[in-house]
């Protein structure tokens, strides 16, 4: 794979932490929501009592990743591109903001998992060799007083690269600072848990997320299959807090997919399996891998906060408050929590090994009546 000096994968390839043809994180130039975390690392890195290590914990497509590179760009900065309009606030066209996002800045170094020019596909995982990478970053003269690590997403690392990765952090450079982007904090080593420090972040408002889908609308490579009457308001509610999810809602068919998904998981135990042919069906059509895709977020998506519901949290989205007791029943959190991890990697095989879509979607809805059974 063709890199530049720094190690960063061009622009130009596909990016595993982008939802195209949106805008990706570091280059949304407004940061939304999570006034309570932007402070505290402000007030850590304006004093310079900042701890080495972080996880970035909360649902998908809540602005993660968008505020990592917030954080990133803040601690590199330079005096007067700080602009004291708020935590975190820089100058969106000062140099270090344009080096940020155009991964040049020497200070920075993004693992994740690579796009692969010989199979044309992005990784399933993330290797040991992306994150060895560290050893010759960590060694370099800290640019602007920082050397940044951004890891989108932890939850992606296989284990040889997570034990290699945890050595970095046991033993730390000066002015390192780690920012680990986290779906799932309880599934990572407890070693590495232990040596971060969490932040939670939470799901946006519904203010938040239409200004902040609309923002990445207009910003967005290409024309958007938009209705002409899109409701923002109404699409961002559904969302459940989540800008990503309020954009693929908001794109295409993605309505029409999330009340797919809440039909199945709604009626389970029971199938309307006529329904999950037609369903499986379109959505292993030719042209269909964005929906494919789309399908397979918003199900683990929902299952993830259906586990979470059985666990007793609460401020979930409301169509999933009620599914925990009725779809987690007593005991069984550990199966649902298996079966999640096991259909988001048969979701990732497929799509790496190109298998038969439409039988796999048939098999995750077989497998989730199963488990919801007796």
């Amino acid at each position: 794979m063709a890199r530049g000096s720094s190690g960063q994968v061009p622009e130009a390839l596909p990016e595993a932490d982008r939802l195209d043809p949106f805008p990706h994180p570091r280059a949304t130039s407004k940061l939304y929501g999570h006034m309570a975390a932007r402070s505290e690392f402000d007030r850590a890195l304006t004093t310079g009592r900042c701890h080495h290590a972080w996880l970035l914990a909360g649902p998908e497509g809540i602005g993660k990743a968008t505020f990592a590179y917030a954080v990133t760009c803040f601690a590199l900065a330079e005096d007067h591109e700080r602009t004291g309009e708020g935590a975190l606030a820089v100058q969106a066209d000062g140099r270090t903001s344009r080096q940020v996002r155009a991964l040049s800045h020497p200070g920075v170094m993004i693992i994740r998992r690579p796009y692969d020019l010989k199979d044309k596909r992005i990784r399933a995982v993330v290797t040991v060799d992306e994150v060895r990478r560290l050893k010759g970053f960590l060694t370099r003269t800290a640019a602007g007083g920082w050397r940044v690590v951004i890891v989108d997403a932890i939850d992606d690392l296989n284990t040889a690269a997570a034990n290699a990765l945890l050595k970095s952090l046991e033993e730390p450079p000066p002015r390192s600072l780690f920012l680990l982007v986290c779906r799932e904090p309880g599934r990572l080593l407890p070693t590495i848990r232990s040596r971060c420090r969490t932040i939670r972040l939470d799901r946006l408002s519904v203010d938040d997320v239409v200004d902040a889908a609309k923002s990445a609308s207009v910003s967005a490579d290409t024309d958007l299959d938009l209705p002409d009457d899109l409701d923002w308001r109404r699409v961002a509610a559904a969302s459940g807090g989540s800008v990503r999810r309020c954009l693929m809602l908001a794109n295409g068919n993605g309505e029409a997919i999330v009340g797919s998904v809440r039909r199945i998981l709604t009626m389970l135990p029971k199938v309307d399996w006529s329904e999950a042919h037609i369903l499986a069906e379109r959505l292993a059509g030719a042209n269909q891998s964005a929906q494919f895709e789309m399908f397979y977020t918003l199900l683990l998506e929902d299952m993830a906060d259906v586990a979470r519901s059985g666990a007793g949290m609460t401020g979930l989205p409301q169509h999933t408050e009620g599914l925990g007791a009725q779809l987690v029943r007593a005991g069984r959190l550990a199966s649902w929590a298996e079966l999640w991890e096991s259909i988001a990697a048969e979701r990732a095989a497929a799509v790496t090994l190109n298998l038969d879509r439409k039988t796999l979607i048939l098999d995750t809805i077989d497998r989730l009546a199963n488990a919801t059974r007796g």
